[in-house]
């Protein structure tokens, strides 16, 4: 399987809201090789891809744990805790969540990052 890499931008959340109203209004279109998920601080974004987070992808990249549970044991990580992050992870669109019967099941859908941010 070919490298996924996402693309995030840094904007401010001011800007950012002037930037969806001005494409919901048309008269912004979006460039194909814009950032797909913006955060507004690289703090914001390195509280999402911290070293621990990025060993957890890792882990659930080459492992590939069957459930939260088994991820659980595996990483050390409380599952409370793991459920939480990757939740968030989620809705960045870095993880998949894959509802199995009464598991979840964590996939990783990016293994590369590209930042973008101009002062």
């Amino acid at each position: 399987m070919g490298k996924k890499i996402l693309k995030i931008g840094i904007i401010s959340r001011e800007d950012y809201k002037k930037r969806t109203i001005a494409v919901a209004r048309g008269e912004y279109k979006p460039r194909k090789n814009e950032p797909k998920v913006w955060f507004e601080s690289v703090q914001s974004m390195a509280q999402i891809l911290s070293s621990e987070n990025q060993i957890l992808l890792r882990i659930i990249k080459e492992q590939k744990p069957e459930s939260l549970k088994e991820l659980a044991l595996v990483s050390g990580r409380k599952r409370s805790n793991l459920s939480r992050t990757l939740n968030t992870m989620s809705r960045y669109g870095i993880v998949d969540l894959v509802k199995q019967k009464k598991t979840v099941k964590p996939i990783v859908k990016t293994t590369d990052f590209r930042v973008e941010f101009g002062l």
